[in-house]
């Protein structure tokens, strides 16, 4: 039999392995396993995932080690379009056996010589609390915003306020009864909430996370105290151990985008970037799985020349058919469009003036690394709730008129952001917003001392 120590600590992190969300925890991870070198971590995600976040360029910690697991995506499946499919087809695999996250953790832990003292799971993963509980180990449960945490832990409280049924038409309903939020419009809460199949698999998911928020041993959210302290504050009271420990993605107090040499940029944006006005271009990307509508992306486009307003876009190659006809020759010297860019990098620059986005939570985050205020056109998930509190709540960012693009309301918006005195108020808001951000994560800060606890946690606690 093989030799396992229980005395050498190994922590087990599973991750969710499609959009952004394996990258996410691996960011969490890095700073954990860079300040504890002696502690294994075993980081389970698809082979996808594994090639694109352990590139020999990335830099892991030696002591971060990728697992393969099958991501339940049956060969030669056809997707139907539905944003929620691939976690959909992942969920299942796990409740029908297909995938056995038991036996990629003994796999690993006779291959490491280290029995694992902790579990570490994306939020959506909340059978992981049960794996964690039959192994007798801490369960830690990472997450993105504390607003969206919120809504699901109390998704039974608002069903049963709100009711389920005869809700149609009621979008535009305000609601003032759920702690810690001062006031939200119904149709803003996370898909599966209260609109949308509550039946389907997405929203089973999710509802199950919120009801398992309680047993878990630390819930480390990627935000911070300052940014939503009445939010913060109620979750603190009612779970086991609540801490902010973001913004976890690239923040510094410097104005300039970091030297060339440590990112990618093979498309030349910050050189763009660098020859353009202070505060003049709209950067717009809505990040890997949302997608604009081909009638959007025209409506966006047309706007963008209508209002001369320089852009830079990252729009994937097979999409720029749906832009107007001579759109991009007739452009040329306004604007430049890419299929991919150092997203963090493009922010972070003195020329970008707005970002117009889906508002999924990485995207938000790394608009108050860069002081950017947003233009919103959320599609799905907790993209929603995320554009109301940037617009009603934290007030740098104005959601897109009817929630979709047509030519005069991306227009108006990018009028006021850029041109108006309203633009210069979000601006100086969001300038706010990242000087709370910086010292969250500086040497004293709300969010380091509470990453020091999670790290506490993580290394040393023993149930």
């Amino acid at each position: 039999m093989a030799n396992i120590s229980n005395v050498d600590r190994h922590v087990a992190v599973l991750s969710l392995p499609f959009s952004s969300h394996a990258s996410r925890i691996l960011r969490l991870v890095r700073r954990l396993a860079a300040a504890a070198p002696t502690v294994a971590f075993s980081f389970y995600t698809a082979p996808q995932s594994i090639a694109s976040l352990f590139s020999p360029s990335k830099k892991v910690p030696e002591n971060i080690k990728p697992y393969a697991v099958w991501d339940g995506v049956p060969e030669g499946y056809v997707f139907s379009g539905d944003p929620h499919e691939h976690i959909n087809l992942y969920h299942a695999a796990v409740e029908e056996g297909e995938i056995s996250l038991k036996e990629v953790l003994k796999a690993a832990e006779v291959e490491l010589g280290r029995r694992i003292g902790c579990v570490i799971s994306d939020s959506f993963l909340w059978f992981a609390g049960d794996l964690a509980e039959e192994m007798g180990v801490p369960w830690v449960l990472s997450c993105a915003g504390a607003r969206a945490l919120s809504s699901h832990f109390y998704t039974d409280l608002i069903r049963e306020t709100v009711g389920i049924h005869d809700i149609a038409g009621r979008e535009n309903d305000i609601i003032k009864f759920v702690p810690g939020f001062s006031e939200l419009r119904l149709g803003d809460l996370p898909t599966g909430v209260l609109f949308g199949n509550l039946e389907s698999p997405f929203a089973v998911m999710r509802h199950k996370m919120g009801r398992a928020l309680p047993k878990a041993t630390a819930i480390a959210v990627n935000s911070f105290e300052e940014i939503d302290p009445e939010i913060n504050q109620d979750l603190k009271s009612k779970l086991k151990m609540f801490l902010t420990v973001g913004p976890l993605n690239s923040i510094s107090s410097s104005s300039s985008p970091p030297p060339p040499s440590s990112y990618s940029d093979e498309y030349g944006c910050i050189e763009w970037l660098d020859n353009r006005k202070a505060v003049s271009v709209a950067y717009i990307g809505f990040g890997t799985i949302a997608t604009l509508p081909p009638a959007e992306i025209a409506a966006l486009a047309e706007a963008l020349e209508a209002n001369g307003t320089p852009f830079l876009w990252s729009l994937k190659d097979n999409l720029k058919e749906f832009l107007p006809e001579g759109f991009v020759k007739r452009t040329a010297e306004l604007g430049k469009i890419v299929p991919w860019t150092p997203q963090v990098q493009v922010l972070a620059h003195s020329s970008v003036g707005v970002f117009v986005t889906h508002c999924g939570w990485n995207s938000v985050l790394e608009s108050f690394a860069g002081g950017v205020p947003l233009i919103g056109r959320p599609f799905f998930g907790d993209q929603h709730l995320n554009t109301w509190i940037v617009q009603n709540v934290w007030k740098f960012g104005v959601r897109v008129e009817g929630g979709v693009f047509t030519k005069s309301g991306a227009m108006s918006a990018l009028e006021m952001v850029l041109s108006r005195e309203k633009g210069k108020e979000l601006r100086e808001q969001a300038g706010k917003v990242r000087e709370l951000a910086l010292k969250a994560v500086g040497p004293e800060g709300s969010s380091t001392q509470n990453l020091n606890t999670l790290l506490e946690v993580v290394t040393r606690y023993n149930l």
